[in-house]
């Protein structure tokens, strides 16, 4: 079981990893952000765009509505200012979603179908730690293109972040 506090810890600490991700992406020189390269979704860009894509899509299902998507990431993505102010907007939807929520809460289950059609049940709590788990692991991906810039990643490690922001609850 994923408890209350545990969930408060990870929103915060996604919406924590992603202004870091977003912050080193917009440093880079111009057009490296978006140029081509080996890699799933092409750029990084276009890869965070499929982390904010798959957050909008379990807001949906958190939400109990339909989600509007029929692939896990759009054609193309927005330019990088227009995509970080809107996963600014989504992280602070789940900070706040789970602010309130109580352990039984966060324990509840949520039916959902995947973009795929299949069915599936998850807890809340089990929702937020895919959530934060499915953007940590894309993230690596773009950290791992910034060394074909070259560049050096931000460290965006859940104990840098306990470190630099603990926790008073």
């Amino acid at each position: 079981m994923i408890t209350a506090r545990t969930a408060r810890m990870l929103a915060r600490y996604n919406a924590w990893a992603n202004r870091l991700i977003f912050d080193a992406v917009a440093a880079l020189p111009p057009g490296e952000a978006t140029r081509e390269r080996k890699s799933l979704f092409k750029n990084m860009v276009h890869t965070l765009n499929h982390n904010y894509v798959i957050d909008r899509i379990w807001q949906a299902h958190l939400e109990g509505r339909e989600h509007g998507y029929a692939a896990r990431n759009t054609p193309d993505h927005p330019p990088l200012a227009e995509l970080w102010r809107a996963q600014q907007e989504m992280d602070r939807w789940y900070v706040a979603w789970s602010g309130p929520l109580s352990d039984a809460a966060m324990d509840g289950k949520v039916n959902f179908t995947l973009i795929g059609g299949n069915r599936g049940v998850m807890t809340r709590g089990e929702i937020l730690l895919h959530v934060v788990n499915h953007t940590s692991y894309h993230r690596g991906f773009v950290a791992d293109l910034f060394y074909q810039v070259p560049a050096r990643p931000p460290t965006t490690d859940l104990p840098v972040f306990l470190r630099e922001n603990p926790v008073n609850e």
